[in-house]
């Protein structure tokens, strides 16, 4: 039983996966792009753009620890293009719905990365 509950399953279904189910659990008016992290093989790249006239785009990095859990790192935020200031209590409560939704999709998909 010592052995490491590694994620099984292909980088890039992996990310088409995530992009059908991400969603289903962030608000509807949102949209969110899933695509492989070229420099880390169990992680994806996640950006939220938010809908309405914040216009702000939030990048994230999704690593598996294991087969169930994921590590999600705040990479960067963007509104209308240009870098902002992340530690604003506005980015940061977003930030922290946004983990929590993918959080709730890596819950959602443990049916096909934990075996």
């Amino acid at each position: 039983m010592g052995q490491h509950d590694e994620l099984q399953l292909d980088q890039q279904q992996l990310a088409s996966a995530w992009s059908s189910t991400l969603p289903t659990t962030i608000n509807s008016s949102d949209q969110a792009e899933v695509w492989p992290d070229e420099a880390d093989p169990s992680a994806l790249r996640v950006t939220i753009h938010t809908a309405g006239h914040q216009d702000y785009s939030f990048d994230f990095k999704v690593g598996y620890v294991d087969s169930r859990e994921v590590q999600v790192e705040l990479i960067d935020v963007e509104k209308a293009g240009q870098s902002v200031d992340e530690r604003t209590d506005l980015i940061q409560q977003l930030a922290l719905d946004y983990k929590r939704h993918i959080h709730e999709c890596a819950q959602a998909l443990q049916s096909i990365t934990h075996h």
